[in-house]
């Protein structure tokens, strides 16, 4: 049985080992994320596919940041696939331009606060305004929903937090650097446990290398459900 506060990450190169993996993990899952990686290798193919052909909610992180125009012009060609989710950077204006190009549609905008494999140092390094990464990261997420964001994807170090703002009421938080018990962090840096990320107010997380390495993907996502606290 599957939970679709799971997430799956098909971080693979392309739609043959996407589609294989999804054929493995079958009812097991039944959310997908397809990101950047797999733009070039098929990977709107395969979102339509999933969608269309097995039913699945697919969540299109393509992180889109640009002017205004361009953003809106590029979520109305996308929100044609009938995608679940569409991740946008967090900035106020991207996230307007954003809202006003999938108007009319289901598909829900997500606005990326501060990426979860980074840190103080990588801030810093990218000439972000100094301070704590986690008031940072709550002070975007509260911008990007006053200006119409459907929800976030932030750190589960921060869910709470965000959970916590008066603009986060009825949104959604979405949460990516999970890592069930047990599994290397690998290029995360603010990571938490399944169960943890929902306690703390996520409505989903995102799981990949855990899931798509294992010798038994399926299994692995059993696994993982089998960690959520009960709804």
């Amino acid at each position: 049985m599957s939970d679709d506060r799971l997430i799956v990450a098909l971080d693979v190169p392309n739609i043959v080992q996407g589609l294989d993996l999804a054929q493995r993990i079958g009812d097991a899952a039944s959310f997908y994320k397809i990101g950047l990686g797999m733009l070039t290798g098929g990977g709107l193919a395969l979102a339509n596919e999933l969608k269309q052909e097995h039913g699945k909610r697919i969540f299109l992180d393509m992180k889109l940041f640009d002017i205004g125009a361009t953003v809106e012009a590029a979520v109305r060609g996308l929100v044609q696939y009938d995608i679940d989710f569409l991740t946008v950077h967090g900035d106020p204006q991207v996230v307007r331009a954003a809202a006003e190009g999938r108007a009319g549609t289901a598909t829900k905008i997500l606005a990326v606060t501060i990426l979860t494999s980074n840190d103080r140092a990588d801030l810093d390094a990218n000439l972000i305004k100094p301070g704590d990464i986690h008031e940072i990261t709550l002070e975007r997420a509260a911008r990007a929903l006053a200006a119409g964001a459907d929800g976030v994807i932030a750190s589960p170090q921060e869910a709470a937090m965000i959970r916590a703002l008066p603009e986060a009421m009825g949104k959604l938080i979405v949460t990516p650097g999970v890592r069930p018990s047990g599994a290397a962090a690998g290029d995360q840096k603010r990571i938490a446990t399944p169960h943890q990320a929902l306690t703390d107010g996520a409505d989903h997380i995102v799981v990949g290398r855990p899931i798509w390495q294992a010798k038994d993907p399926a299994a692995a996502a059993r696994a993982v459900i089998a960690e959520l606290p009960a709804r």
